[in-house]
């Protein structure tokens, strides 16, 4: 039975169509697992079905009803829920209070915790998500926080839950879990849709898989049978080639953090997993002279800025690029020759040597394939695949760096994209640079890595080759359990 339509759904943004006419049904007991490239159209399509934006066309039924456009409270009111990838709960409240936040009137004389309590322990039961009533959220680990966010929904009458990119930020113990519950929820008649980049896991958990490019749906089709090489190809419209490592012997140690296990040789691509909030970021900061404290580069102390880094040859690849890896409103020439614009090569007497520096954007540009708009664009114009793109070329243009710190260098990015950063990565490690890689994704750690430790609570664990670790032990890894074994 059809519990869901989405008819003919067309969204514009100015002389951007996000959605084009895109049809598409959600069965009772299925889950239906969406995917698309950066900009296909899927966060707008989902915006749409929970109100927050209204369609230029088309329409939506639930349950053979119109659903009214633009508005949440009516979403919610016909049974459909949203967990997001970043989890809205309240830090300094409990459970129950989260559970129960906006469902009682401001002028209700008395709150009904009791009877909202029985039925958060009733849905717990259900669906085998455990979980103390009375705990504050602080104090939760990322996986039961994201039980709190299901339950908060199922509690609220959810028959159709959508979850976006639900085990980004779960070890893989956590996501079996989550894996677990939906097959309870799918046998007890829920509908999901399942908006995921991870196609193993997209073919394990989908009886369905819809495909977005270019605001299109292109491809709308049975799990069963799929392969991730399909897939791939239908999302970015052609076959995506993966990363290819190149044989060569790792080399002297480059660089070290006194009073860490981290030492990290020529060639080596050297990963640090953690799940998120566990001091990663602090990490890779130290090590791109940001954060203070002491980063040992061929033996020698640097000094703690980022200009002694860059002239030491540490390469930067920053998490959030949009922030920190460009100045959105410089064009794509600047940007280009941002860590470098006072070097005799782009400089004289205090100017700026344009030319020489818009010559060395072009080649950039070329090399590399930074598509959009041209040398005098906004870097903010680019999509976030040319943008990681423009980064990268700056960054690795001219001589091998000694060090590169790649920070979530795939974060957000589409599968084409992903393999372009890898190869770039692997192929500069063959020329000699040595690569700290800083990810939550642990199949890009494992497609990358020579070996890998795992940050927990700011502590680094002992590395060890990637070779001695399986998936089971670096999850318990990452949530604490036997961490520096």
């Amino acid at each position: 039975m059809v519990v869901l339509k989405l008819a003919h759904i067309t969204k514009r943004f100015g002389p951007l169509v996000a959605n084009d006419d895109i049809s598409l049904d959600l069965a009772r007991g299925e889950v239906l697992a969406l995917l698309g490239e950066n900009g296909a159209g899927k966060s707008t399509l989902v915006s749409i079905l929970f109100g927050h934006y209204v369609a230029d066309a088309g329409t939506i039924e639930v349950d053979g009803r119109p659903l009214p456009p633009g508005e949440p409270k009516a979403a919610l009111a016909a049974g459909i829920g949203m967990v997001h990838q970043h989890f809205t709960l309240a830090d300094n409240l409990g459970v129950l209070d989260n559970v129960m936040l906006g469902t009682e009137a401001l002028w209700q004389p008395f709150s009904r915790r009791a009877a909202a309590r029985a039925r958060l322990l009733a849905a717990a039961q259900r669906f085998g998500l455990q979980v103390d009533p009375e705990a504050r959220i602080g104090t939760l680990s990322v996986g039961e926080r994201q039980r709190v966010e299901i339950l908060k929904a199922l509690v609220r009458g959810a028959r159709i839950l959508i979850l976006d990119e639900p085990t980004a930020v779960l070890t893989p113990q956590e996501s079996e879990a989550l894996f677990a519950t939906l097959s309870q929820m799918v046998a007890e008649g829920l509908s999901i849709i399942f908006i995921s980049h991870k196609l193993d896991e997209v073919l394990r958990v989908s009886h369905r898989i819809a495909v977005l490019r270019g605001g299109r749906l292109v491809a709308d089709l049975p799990a069963a049978g799929a392969d991730k090489a399909m897939l791939a190809e239908a999302m970015v419209g052609r076959a995506v080639a993966p990363a290819v490592r190149r044989a060569h012997a790792p080399g002297a140690v480059v660089c070290t953090l006194p009073g860490t296990p981290l030492a990290v040789r020529a060639g080596e691509v050297f990963a640090i997993a953690g799940v998120a909030g566990n001091g990663q970021q602090a990490l890779a900061d130290r090590l791109c002279g940001e954060g203070g404290g002491a980063v040992e580069l061929d033996g020698r102390a640097l000094a703690a800025t980022p200009r002694a880094f860059v002239e030491a040859g540490v390469a930067r690849i920053p998490e959030d690029r949009h922030a920190v890896g460009v100045v959105g409103d410089l064009p794509l020439w600047e940007n280009a020759v941002l860590e470098r614009y006072a070097s005799p090569a782009f400089a004289r007497r205090g100017l700026v040597r344009r030319a020489a520096a818009r010559e060395f954007a072009r080649r950039l540009v070329d090399r590399f394939d930074v598509r959009g708009g041209g040398l005098d664009a906004p870097a903010r114009s680019l999509s976030g695949g040319n943008m990681q793109k423009l980064i990268l070329g700056r960054e690795l243009s001219g001589a091998v760096p000694k060090l590169i710190v790649a920070n979530q260098p795939t974060w957000g990015l589409d599968i084409g994209a992903v393999a372009y950063v890898h190869q770039q990565l692997l192929d500069a490690a063959a020329a000699g640079a040595a690569v700290v890689l800083v990810s939550e994704d642990l199949d890009e750690i494992f497609a990358l890595a020579d070996r890998i430790a795992v940050i927990h609570h700011g502590v680094l664990g002992a590395p060890r080759p990637v070779r001695n670790w399986s998936l089971a032990d670096i999850g318990l890894a990452m949530a604490g359990a036997a961490h520096a074994a």
